[in-house]
């Protein structure tokens, strides 16, 4: 007689169905596909998705598309404002490019994952109630200058409110990424360290990408963008040459952005990194350097010497001063160089400002405004120039004034008030940058104030000549660089010293 099993007793024979129904089930939910089933489901879920992005119209595949990634990407971007940051760096690269091909308004993907991160940090503090990463002088500096751009609004001067809706976007709004980056990092200085890796990431993908422009040439869709407007196309094609843009807007934009960037490789490249690390921060600066030589723009070849001056007089180093000298004197046998190559002389003429008829016009147009300026201290309103200012009032002289620098059009927009606290802006973003980098005593992070302060200065000394920060990608960037400058001090010694006694 056989053994008797109890077990058997009281457990039920599953059927085969009932084993695959458990072993799908353990699959799809305990594992949540994350094993090759499920990464076969998904792949074979895009084929339905696929064929109908395909057959429908370009326009409603395109924001079908959208819809189906960017809903994923807002959401978890609301749970996780480290990812959102990163991602705002991004759109902040591909807008102006896209904005080139399509009349969408793509740019407000932008405002809305600003708007998405506002409403995380505000739901947050509901059980948090920790303002401390918005109680810096510069934090304060930054809600003066928001709150004053705000209420211009009202200002009995300005002919359109619709012009100030469209201006206040980049000029004031866009600096609330610096509080969302100011509550990101303050506790994480690996999403500092992984924003400063992308925001260099970009910025070379950028200088190939203009590179490619300059040696294979632009795509069929670019090349019909700039010819489809007169007025764009001179300005493109000077001097014989097609001046290149990348993936900004315009040629100024990436022309100062490259001279930025190459001058914060070189002085990473300084400070204690590894050989390999030196080699591929060279790499960058020299890719920078070379394009920015393509772009045509003058603004861009004067700020290169202006940061490394900067830089040298920061550090006060021998060798960095030793090596600085050498190339100040081979720059100045360059700069006095004759030469028939169209790009050569036009970095000669960044150089040369008493020939240069533009910056004689630029100085005439200025003494011209100044009684305006000094007889309305609110100035004309926001939008009351420039782009906005030729749509929405065209028959203003306002409108039809060249202000080209950004201080003369916050003079022109926001008065002699606006003025003075704009070049506040700037002295409390250098300030910080300067008191950080001097107390600090972790030599990678006195390397990356130095980086950072050194771009703001010479973004500071661009917008006398251009508007340098209000473009994108410029815009994002330069606030998430802030952001970093009231934070990465929490990782030194000696600020955990303090935070500690």
């Amino acid at each position: 007689m056989s053994e008797l099993n109890h077990s058997e007793l009281f457990t039920r024979k599953r059927s085969r169905m009932e084993q695959w129904r458990d072993w799908l089930g353990e699959r799809l939910l305990l594992q949540k596909l994350n094993n090759p089933i499920g990464m076969a489901l998904l792949l074979l879920a895009t084929l339905p998705v696929s064929y109908a992005l395909a057959t429908l119209d370009l326009k409603l595949s395109l924001i079908a598309f959208l819809a189906l990634v960017g809903f994923p990407l807002v959401i978890f971007s609301l749970f996780n404002i480290s990812f959102a940051i990163g991602l705002m760096l991004v759109i902040a690269l591909m807008v102006p490019f896209g904005a080139k091909f399509t009349g969408a308004p793509i740019g407000t993907l932008l405002d809305l994952l600003i708007l998405v991160c506002v409403v995380g940090i505000l739901l947050r503090q509901i059980t948090e109630r920790d303002w401390s990463f918005a109680k810096y002088p510069l934090s304060y500096m930054i809600l003066i200058w928001l709150y004053f751009n705000i209420i211009q609004v009202l200002n009995p001067g300005a002919e359109s409110k619709m012009a100030w809706l469209y201006t206040v976007r980049s000029v004031a709004i866009q600096q609330t990424v610096f509080f969302i980056g100011a509550y990101a990092f303050k506790n994480h200085r690996r999403g500092i360290m992984l924003s400063l890796k992308l925001i260099i990431g970009i910025c070379f993908a950028s200088a190939l990408y203009g590179l490619k422009q300059q040696f294979v040439g632009f795509s069929a869709a670019e090349t019909a963008w700039i010819m489809s407007d007169r007025e764009r196309f001179e300005l493109y094609y000077q001097w014989g040459m097609m001046r290149i843009p990348s993936f900004c807007y315009d040629p100024t934009t990436f022309g100062i952005l490259m001279a930025c960037f190459s001058i914060f490789c070189i002085v990473l490249l300084v400070g204690p990194t590894g050989k390999r690390q030196k080699a591929l921060l060279a790499l960058m600066a020299v890719s920078a350097l070379w394009v920015m030589a393509y772009t045509g723009t003058r603004t861009a070849f004067a700020l290169v010497p202006v940061g490394a001056i900067f830089f040298c007089g920061l550090i006060l180093n021998k060798r960095v001063l030793l090596i600085g000298g050498i190339f100040a004197v081979l720059g100045t046998g360059f700069v006095l160089k004759s030469s028939s190559s169209g790009v050569i002389y036009r970095i000669q003429s960044a150089f040369k400002p008493a020939k240069d008829d533009s910056m004689n016009l630029r100085l005439a147009n200025q003494k011209k405004i100044q009684p305006f300026i000094q007889s309305h201290p609110l100035g004309g309103g926001l939008g009351s120039c420039g782009v906005w200012g030729k749509r929405f009032n065209p028959d203003s002289e306002l409108s039809k004034f060249p202000h080209d620098s950004s201080f003369v059009r916050m003079a022109v927009e926001l008065g002699w008030i606006g003025l003075i606290l704009y070049t506040l802006l700037h002295y409390f973003v250098l300030r910080t940058g300067l008191y950080y980098f001097i107390r600090c005593r972790d030599p990678l992070i006195k390397s990356i104030y130095a980086g950072i302060t050194t771009w703001c200065f010479m973004l500071t000394v661009a917008c006398y000549a251009q508007e340098a920060i209000l473009q994108l990608p410029m815009n994002t960037i330069y606030n998430v660089f802030l952001a970093i400058l009231v934070t990465l001090k929490n990782f030194d010694p000696a600020f955990q010293d303090k935070q500690s006694a």
